[in-house]
């Protein structure tokens, strides 16, 4: 079998779409064909992105041509200059990234947690509530506290219950309103990131600035949509070596 057969053809068993940082860890599965490099990633990666067979839904998202009608149906549409900012694109894009952070939390060997008013949210197959560890946050302060945190995107929590790092994925919403919300947990040792499109990263450069923010413009971090996909596939990607540095 040819290297771009193997590649369709795990792209078909996992229903005509894909991560990238799943082909990488699937498509070895399958015996009967040899990749004879070094690179192999590399090789998968040039597949999805030159087979005319295969499209780009989203940033480290494929899917077949052939299942493209059943992929949107599944409310999984390919992202145009069109539809990026009509309804139903902004809430599978906030699924789609809330989906990977949990996956990469998990990974980490961390507890992680999205808000129960998300947890019927798919991302692709999977309701984000199967994907996050923690159908509670856990009690890690003060009820006020802890009452604010439940609306953060995603929590990655440690193996103390204690915050380990907050996301909120801004697509077309003020990214001001998620750097309130960190102003108010910034008493926790804890990592704090803005998720949006990098044509968003001015306008959160801008904004980090405000006096109101100053004691955390040091402490937030701009994490866009195509870094944290290659980030998702990096851990997927480390799950195959048997010793990782």
């Amino acid at each position: 079998m040819q290297q771009h057969e193997a590649v369709i053809k795990t792209m078909e068993e996992l229903g005509g779409v894909a991560t990238l940082g799943q082909l990488n860890q699937k498509v070895f599965e399958i015996t009967d064909c040899k990749w004879g490099t070094k690179t192999p990633f590399a090789t998968i990666r040039r597949i999805v992105q030159t087979r005319g067979e295969i499209y780009k839904i989203k940033p480290g998202l494929y899917g077949l041509k052939k299942y493209k009608n059943q992929n949107e149906d599944k409310g999984i549409i390919e992202e145009t200059e069109k539809n990026k900012d009509n309804r139903e694109m902004i809430e599978f894009n906030h699924s789609y990234y809330q989906g990977l952070l949990l996956a990469i939390g998990k990974l980490k060997d961390l507890q992680t947690f999205a808000p129960n008013q998300d947890k019927n949210n798919k991302f692709l197959d999977k309701e984000l509530g199967w994907l996050r560890t923690l159908n509670e946050i856990p009690c890690f302060s003060y009820p006020g506290i802890v009452k604010r945190s439940r609306t953060i995107d995603v929590i990655w929590f440690n193996n103390r219950e204690m915050p380990d790092s907050f996301f909120e994925i801004e697509h077309s919403t003020d990214i001001q309103n998620s750097l309130l919300k960190f102003n108010d947990l910034q008493d926790f040792h804890v990592n704090m990131l803005i998720v949006a499109d990098k044509k968003r990263g001015d306008e959160y450069k801008q904004k980090i600035k405000y006096s109101s923010f100053k004691d955390i413009n040091k402490r937030v971090k701009f994490l866009a949509y195509d870094s944290l996909a290659k980030q998702y596939e990096f851990y997927l990607e480390k799950i195959n070596f048997e010793v990782t540095l």
